[in-house]
């Protein structure tokens, strides 16, 4: 390793990507939906798929591990932090959003709310249950984002991506994977075993009338609005659902819900989620997650596995 500390690192990228915002030992509380968390050793605004190569270059020839962040809204940092740098597409080129017919073509950074009022104005459906997940298009390609019946996989058509096995000063690493190539799986992908940052998506939409996807858009704001704690930091659903199962129903039937950890608790709305009620430090919430896992698995029999990811620390 060339570099000896975070500081020496973070000024070599800066000479190398001036367009970028580096910022050292950076509180990751905002970054995250839950609003609590630890500080990355570097956090890393980057205008351009350039700039993105270049960084992600020089970050594994340092062996600094390093995390895509898109709005934190599935996203939990320790609060002992995250001993890597967390890298943000904030340049125009990851926010294109361009409508071709029934094709909606989107970059890692713009939201699924975004994509789906795009695709609300040409006329054109398959977005409306996706448009209440407050993540971004990358985010959502990663985990194979769903809810209400339907899941990214079911309306990607083609995506392009940076490999990372493949950047060498030959060869820019560009990828162009399928949708069967995706691999999509419940909360997954090909990003699970393969290393690959998601740049844009091409979506495979259907022509319909403008007044029944706003019917159907306000009717799933709607269901979340009265079955969700909408008005908690949280990261959605917590954990994932057990095959044959509801993680919210397995953990209200082992007498959870309204359970705390200093300022997390078992949402009293939806079981299913743990909110931060107000001062939740990322240990309350990291805490409250184990005794929920161990609990319903005394009652249940039942492993939970967390949807949220967690930088950090091990769950």
């Amino acid at each position: 390793m060339e570099y000896k500390t975070t500081e020496a690192l973070a000024e070599a990228l800066r000479k190398l990507i001036p367009a970028a915002d580096i910022r050292v030992a950076e509180p990751m509380e905002g970054h995250s939906t839950f609003r609590a968390g630890g500080a990355a050793d570097l956090f890393i605004d980057l205008e351009s798929v350039a700039d993105l190569r270049t960084c992600v270059t020089l970050l594994s020839r340092e062996e600094m591990p390093f995390f895509l962040l898109g709005r934190g809204s599935n996203l939990l940092v320790s609060d002992k932090g995250y001993p890597g740098a967390v890298l943000h597409l904030c340049g125009a080129a990851f926010k294109e959003l361009v409508i071709e017919e029934t094709k909606l073509t989107a970059g890692a950074s713009v939201t699924l709310h975004q994509a789906a009022q795009a695709a609300y104005e040409a006329g054109l459906s398959g977005m409306e249950a996706l448009s209440g997940i407050p993540g971004t298009v990358g985010g959502a390609l990663t985990m194979n984002a769903g809810a209400y019946g339907t899941e990214m996989k079911d309306v990607v058509q083609r995506v392009t991506a940076l490999d990372l096995r493949q950047l060498s000063e030959t060869e820019e690493g560009i990828v162009r994977l399928s949708a069967e190539e995706m691999c999509f799986a419940y909360r997954g992908s090909v990003a699970k075993t393969r290393p690959l940052v998601f740049l844009e998506a091409e979506l495979a939409l259907t022509p319909g009338q403008q007044e029944d996807i706003r019917a159907r858009m306000q009717e799933l704001q709607a269901k979340r609005t009265e079955k969700q704690p909408l008005e908690f930091p949280s990261a959605g659903s917590t954990f994932k659902r057990p095959e044959g199962h509801f993680a919210g129903k397995l953990i209200e039937d082992a007498g959870l819900r309204g359970y705390r950890a200093g300022g997390a608790q078992v949402s009293e709305k939806h079981c299913g989620f743990i909110i931060n009620t107000g001062g939740a430090t990322a240990t309350d919430i990291l805490t409250l997650m184990r005794q929920v896992r161990d609990r319903v698995r005394e009652t249940s029999g039942v492993t939970l596995e967390p949807e949220v990811m967690i930088l950090g620390e091990e769950f």
